[in-house]
């Protein structure tokens, strides 16, 4: 299993007014967590005006990232290629995948790319698999129930989100028995 487990920091929460200010991902192979494979970076956001969007502050408040931190952060533009070449021909995962993709499609199609990957797996379906009786299924509760936690001060970052995202993955398709 080779997959690029990938997660997002933006704006807000619509992929058409808002923007994309963090890019994080690792990559699993062989049911491993390929720690030296790894793509983050800040991201000067733009929306699909071309504009740049405000960060909102409810957004500040759980990621912390400021408009001071993006101000010199390479553009969506240049950073999207990059992102798209260490996907390359992989599936992807992300912790409620809705969401990520829906920004990846968006900002792909602004800047005539295309978000295709082979697959893309969702950490939060996945759960609710591996534990139908449990309601939560939020990335606190899914690291805490497989025993995985995030280092100090990487929570809502995409440092610290995909690190605990891949590691969650791979547990979650051994529980289901899936081979890596």
């Amino acid at each position: 299993m080779n997959v690029v487990v990938f997660d997002l920091e933006t704006t807000g929460l619509s992929p058409e007014r808002d923007g994309i200010i963090e890019i994080g991902a690792l990559r699993v192979r062989g049911g491993e967590v390929v720690e030296a494979e790894r793509f983050e970076t800040l991201v000067r956001p733009t929306n699909v005006a071309g504009e740049r969007p405000p960060i909102h502050w409810r957004a500040q408040q759980v990621h912390g990232i400021t408009e001071a931190m993006v101000d010199r952060a390479p553009e969506l533009a240049q950073v999207l290629p990059e992102f798209l070449d260490f996907v390359g021909d992989s599936a992807v995962v992300a912790h409620n995948i809705g969401f990520d993709g829906g920004f990846m499609r968006a900002a792909t199609k602004r800047h005539g790319l295309v978000w295709a990957p082979a697959a893309e797996y969702c950490t939060v379906q996945l759960s609710r698999r591996a534990f139908p009786r449990e309601r939560a299924h939020n990335l606190d509760v899914l690291a805490q129930r497989l025993g995985l936690s995030f280092e100090p001060g990487t929570r809502h970052r995409t440092g610290g989100d995909v690190k605990v995202t891949a590691h969650a993955f791979v547990r979650l398709m051994e529980r289901l028995g899936v081979a890596g």
